[in-house]
């Protein structure tokens, strides 16, 4: 059963008690889940939407004229560039851009159609070798003043996953450490608005190291199949 209600009511109370009372943005990951749970969570008032594959992207859900106007979907799982331009057309968002030549590719094809899309700069905050994402901050920045060539690309903001199987301490250390970054920038005057980080395991801390946006499935959808 799918369950928007009450995961939203657990990350907003968690950030009440954290001291922020605007609360913070859910995201509903549907891994391998129908697009008719995907339909029930919207029913729910959830709008946010996020995948982990393009395959599963153009295989579950219907083009974008076809989807409720404001329901938004996010690529969230690492992108090959020869899957761009199948995914452009799909996704509102893609929030996993981790080096100048992805943004490149991404930045011709949306040059090809005329449009603007908002991108997240992937951070490997664990240090994690088998982790996609910027390695330190010397990248990072280098990608950031490579946007000046990339005009068709908005950076929105931030994202990570912390640590698989890390200690509490690990992880916050993970967010708090992409945090800064994000705070880096913003005082660069880039004006970010997403710095997500968290899911179903650890997105309390998150919340607690200043994510605006968590990344939620099992708690949404249920277990996973992996039948997709």
């Amino acid at each position: 059963m799918v369950d928007v209600t009450g995961v939203r009511e657990a990350v907003m109370e968690e950030a009440a008690a954290c001291g922020r009372p605007d609360g913070v943005v859910l995201m509903a990951v549907s891994k391998t889940h129908p697009y008719e749970a995907v339909m029930e969570a919207y029913a729910q008032g959830q709008r946010l939407f996020g995948e982990n594959r393009v395959q599963e992207i153009a295989s579950k859900f219907p083009p974008r004229a076809q989807r409720p106007e404001d329901m938004v979907l996010c690529l969230i799982g690492h992108l090959q560039r020869n899957k761009i331009r199948k995914v452009i057309p799909l996704v509102d968002r893609i929030d996993s851009v981790d080096s100048i030549p992805l943004m490149d590719s991404i930045e011709r094809e949306l040059a090809s159609i005329d449009r603007t899309m908002d991108v997240l700069f992937e951070v490997n905050s664990s240090g994690e070798e088998q982790k996609s994402g910027f390695a330190d901050e010397a990248s990072l920045m280098e990608a950031v003043a490579h946007l000046s060539a990339c005009p068709h690309i908005h950076l929105a903001g931030l994202m990570t996953v912390g640590p698989l199987g890390g200690d509490e301490q690990r992880i916050r250390s993970a967010f708090r450490y992409t945090r800064s970054l994000f705070e880096r920038l913003d005082s660069m005057g880039l004006a970010l608005e997403v710095l997500s980080m968290g899911m179903s395991a650890d997105y309390a801390l998150a919340i607690r190291e200043g994510s605006s946006e968590v990344r939620i499935g099992t708690a949404i959808f249920g277990a996973r199949t992996y039948d997709v």
